[in-house]
């Protein structure tokens, strides 16, 4: 499923127009961002998705190609976590 799909899934079900589901899903992923990029605090949307930023330390590692080590920097990243309802779902159930 493609953002247009989604939003025209979400439009139908909510029972609002695709602008306005458009304009939803935009400011939820914007406030997503914002917080992770922060990096002080988690979203959690109970049962369904967990968004955390998360810091990446340095490692080694090799070219595929040559064999060669190189370094990788530290950095940060984000993890999302599925919540129970969301695993529960993708069983089936």
């Amino acid at each position: 499923m493609n953002r247009s799909e989604l939003i025209a899934a979400i439009a139908e079900r909510a029972e609002v127009t695709r602008k306005d589901a458009d304009a939803v899903l935009a400011a939820f992923a914007a406030t997503v961002g914002d917080i992770v990029a922060k990096g002080d605090e988690k979203v959690i949307i109970l049962g369904f998705l967990t968004f955390e930023h998360t810091h990446r330390a340095a490692r080694t590692a090799r070219n595929p190609q040559t064999g060669e080590p190189f370094e990788i920097a530290a950095g940060y990243s984000v993890k999302v976590s599925a919540g129970s309802k969301l695993k529960e779902a993708a069983k089936g159930k």
